[in-house]
């Protein structure tokens, strides 16, 4: 008995100490409620529900919320907000009703006690609305501000498209377990802001300005409404925080086109930078929450769905499960799958089958004249004859070869074309599709259907390195219906061979369904004039089929970056410069940095030195957009899309060609491998926010 007793006087201790904290526990919480419930009663016009209700939500003051009550709605004579409530985990816009009978949603419709009630979402959606518009001063995205009916004297825990329906009892804990998306100082901002924008429902003669509007801020403020200052300091305390979050941050001068009313396809482009993933992701969660349907989110890259979605989760977590983000392969042989397509992908396979079209037909053609090596002919057939959706020589006789810079005279195009029927029959004979045939496969059914789309909008982005094939697939998913598909992109960044132009595809942007992007808001100029200076040469035709030059005018925002470069005498002494500059960084810098390489093979060496050494190491194709302390390791390619506060390029100049100053100029097919092994280093530096790390090689030269 003895030795039993030990542990059970234990336990027993434990549990009174449990209890005694319980209690103590209660007792707060009482005092709080008693507190808010004695503040609530202020309101003595409000309803008794709306003082319920204002009670649960005057608890969450304690902990950091700010909440307004009864506001004025601006650019209205008399009509009102219940409340705003602005806290870490955004602003939210609640309507409060206290009714006899439970709130009922089916349909995308309001039902109460056999009634529509439709009409009181309309009315919160239209406020906030104007809420959205008020933020939009300080740059916060409308995505941040959701709208909310709270109902008095209900157990409810529903959605209603971007509306949420919660009581009075399941208001105050749903709302504490909001992610913290704003920080103290920002609460306070907002809510003075919006304290301003939404006066109280009748204001005192007081706080009218001459013209009698009420609560408008006006010239002579103290600062503390200077929305370029809070600006400012919302985009400072955005590049404070993980990688990950600054990728979600939205500018206002971006704000107009993510809340654009797009008559048709539209697109938006721009250097390196500009914040193009960032629209386009604030696109998606913006359609998502005004829409039934879903929204479809596609890139070329395996690795950018997963980050994406994980960026947007992270942002409009709401909407989050209504966009579906996939690359494009991925997606189209789903489509396919679903619709009983057979389909018998077999990389290797299809390699094999074109080795032996090589062999037979290409190595003893007049093609080895422009290039005897055989992967400039199988990307002919991939990028310009599978990608363009030929079927004839005719067309192809005839067509402009976008970004192929090799002249083919017709007995070239024929040989180019008799190599293509070839690897066709191989790869028949072997009964295997390679990745051209899904998207052929999956256009031809898309193309067949009429009808309802499983699609209200799709977001294209990186669309320069699509085919036109997988353009035109996109296009007939939604057509040309308003809002329907949005192309995001830059063709300065293309990193594969070929080109196109989107009205190849039957896309017509007209006029302001086209815009440019020129504000740079992640590189400083030291970093954009290293990496302009890569491809200053390089001019490009954009899908829109604009000649332009390789150094483009940037507006710059941002100017504390750097770049670092570093020249040693051998690879190894070079290896232990990168080592040195990773070991001295935190686990939070550690974080923010990413070690970018050309190949896979560079990418093999530095995961084993990296980890032989000891640094935490996570693979870019592996990376899912979470906070990780660890580098990121992967390819040029794949880094498109993302950004680091840090980026080291090691032997970043040792895969391009270098050429001979007194010699004969380079082959054409030679240049035009040059000018994409720049466009991707291109796209390597530019990943970078605050370090651009260059190493190099350059042995000692004798005497």
């Amino acid at each position: 008995m003895a030795a039993g007793s030990a542990p059970g006087g234990s336990a027993g201790a434990s549990a009174a100490r449990r209890a005694q904290q319980a209690r103590r526990q209660e007792r707060l919480l009482r005092e709080q409620w008693q507190a808010a419930r004695q503040r609530a009663e202020r309101w003595e016009a409000a309803s008794e529900g709306e003082q319920r209700v204002a009670a649960q939500l005057l608890m969450l003051t304690e902990r950091g919320w700010r909440l307004l009550v009864d506001r004025r709605w601006p650019g209205t004579r008399a009509a009102n907000v219940d409340m705003l409530l602005i806290g870490p985990g955004g602003v939210f816009v609640i309507d409060v009703k206290n009714w006899r009978a439970a709130p009922e949603t089916a349909g995308g419709r309001l039902r109460a006690g056999g009634f529509s009630r439709d009409e009181h979402r309309r009315k919160l959606l239209a406020v906030t609305k104007a809420a959205e518009s008020a933020v939009a001063s300080l740059g916060m995205s409308p995505v941040a501000v959701r709208p909310l009916l709270a109902f008095a004297g209900h157990r409810v825990d529903a959605e209603l498209g971007r509306i949420r329906l919660l009581g009075e009892r399941e208001i105050g804990p749903a709302l504490l377990s909001e992610r913290t998306r704003l920080s103290a100082e920002s609460v306070r901002a907002l809510a003075e802001h919006l304290e301003r924008a939404f006066p109280e429902y009748e204001a005192p003669p007081a706080a009218r300005t001459p013209d009698g509007a009420a609560g408008q801020p006006d010239a002579g403020s103290d600062g503390l409404f200077d929305l370029d200052g809070l600006r400012d300091a919302a985009l400072d305390e955005a590049r404070r925080a993980p990688i990950e979050q600054w990728m979600t941050f939205l500018d206002p001068d971006q704000l107009a086109l993510v809340r654009r009313n797009w008559a048709g396809p539209a697109r938006i482009s721009g250097p390196a930078g500009t914040g193009k993933t960032v629209i386009a992701l604030h696109r998606a969660a913006y359609l998502a929450q005004r829409t039934n349907g879903r929204i479809l989110y596609v890139t070329f890259a395996n690795n950018l769905p997963r980050v994406q979605a994980t960026f947007l989760k992270t942002m409009a977590p709401a909407v989050a499960d209504r966009v579906d983000f996939r690359s494009l392969h991925s997606w189209a042989q789903e489509y396919l799958r679903d619709r009983g397509v057979p389909v018998h992908l077999h990389k290797e396979k299809a390699e094999t089958a074109f080795s032996f079209a090589w062999k037979h037909v290409g190595r003893n053609s007049c093609l080895t004249e422009i290039d005897p090596l055989h992967p400039y002919w199988r990307e002919e057939i991939d990028y310009v004859i599978k990608g363009r959706g030929l079927t004839s020589f005719e067309e192809y006789a005839a067509l402009p070869r976008r970004r192929r810079r090799a002249g083919l005279r017709r007995p070239h195009r024929q040989a180019v074309w008799s190599l293509y029927e070839a690897y066709e029959a191989q790869r028949t004979e072997r009964a295997v599709h390679d990745f051209n045939d899904v998207l052929s496969l999956a256009l031809a059914e898309a193309a067949g259907r009429t009808g309802h789309s499983a699609y209200t909008a799709v977001v294209v982005d990186e669309v320069q390195d699509l085919t036109l094939v997988g353009v035109r697939l996109l296009h007939a998913l939604v057509g040309d219906t308003p809002n329907g598909l949005l192309l995001v992109g830059d063709g300065q960044q293309a990193v594969y061979p070929g080109g196109f132009r989107l009205s190849d595809a039957g896309i017509d942007i007209r006029g302001d369904r086209g815009q440019v992007l020129r504000a740079n808001y992640r590189n400083s100029k030291e970093i954009v004039d290293t990496a302009l200076s890569v491809v200053a040469e390089d001019a490009f035709e954009d899908l829109d089929g604009t000649r332009t030059p390789g150094r483009r005018d940037v507006d710059l925002t941002y100017h504390d970056g750097e770049v670092q470069r570093a020249v040693l005498p051998t690879s190894a002494t070079h290896d232990e410069a990168l080592i040195t500059a990773l070991r001295a960084l935190t686990p939070q810098e550690l974080a923010g940095s990413a070690v970018l390489c050309p190949s896979k093979r560079a990418i093999e060496h530095y995961q084993r030195l990296l980890t032989r050494v000891g640094l935490p190491v996570c693979a870019l194709d592996r990376y899912d957009g979470h906070p990780v302390e660890a580098v990121k390791l992967g390819s040029y390619r794949r880094a498109k899309g993302l950004e680091f506060k840090r980026v080291y390029l090691p032997q970043h100049d040792a895969h391009l060609p270098k050429g001979t100053p007194d010699g004969p100029a380079p082959a054409e097919t030679a240049q035009e491998r040059a000018e994409l092994a720049r466009s991707q280093l291109y796209v390597a530096m530019t990943r970078a926010r605050d370090v651009l790390w260059l190493g190099s090689v350059r042995p000692v030269q004798a005497d």
